[in-house]
């Protein structure tokens, strides 16, 4: 069976409908704007149209781009951090790691806040990106200690404001 092209039926061409989905998923644009954007370079289409094709087409470039992506990623630094979030009214603890370039890598929720959930997170994210060079964390003595049974504690990194990356 061939593959079709998505937009074989539409009256757009297809590097269009691509430009309008890129628009609205690359920048923090509203539909609206986007139509405004393709209307000054003067393509006349409504915002609903943009919505239809981002819902349509979407997913599909975003599957695009990580099939391409896949086994690119840059183990050069990462920053971890958890947070308190409440839900259903309880606390919870929200480990999360972010590369260098701020793509969030990997998101893990625990009840706990201990050595041991600190090394599930830890496992989980290298396990699916490969072991960095540099991590960044903050002096949360949990870190420590799930470095230490991994054996990479040379590799982490505490000092000043070096983990904002995350918090940001």
């Amino acid at each position: 069976m061939t593959n079709q092209d998505p937009s074989k039926y539409f009256n757009s061409s297809p590097e269009l409908i691509k430009l309008a989905v890129m628009y609205y998923v690359k920048y923090p644009l509203s539909f609206r704007q986007v139509e405004d954007i393709l209307l000054e370079r003067g393509i006349d289409i409504s915002h609903e149209t943009v919505r239809f094709w981002v819902n349509r087409f979407g997913p599909k470039f975003a599957s695009n781009i990580r099939k391409k992506r896949a086994g690119q990623h840059s183990n050069w630094q990462w920053h971890l951090d958890e947070v308190f979030v409440k839900i259903n009214g309880e606390r919870f603890y929200l480990w999360r790691a972010v590369d260098h370039e701020g793509e969030v890598l990997e998101c893990y929720v625990t009840r706990r806040r201990n050595k041991r959930s600190a090394l599930k997170f830890i496992m989980k994210t290298m396990r699916k990106h490969g072991l960095p060079h540099v991590i960044t964390t903050d002096k949360f003595p949990s870190y420590r200690a799930a470095f230490k049974a991994i054996g990479v504690e040379d590799r982490q990194l505490c000092r000043g404001r070096s983990n904002n990356r995350c918090k940001n």
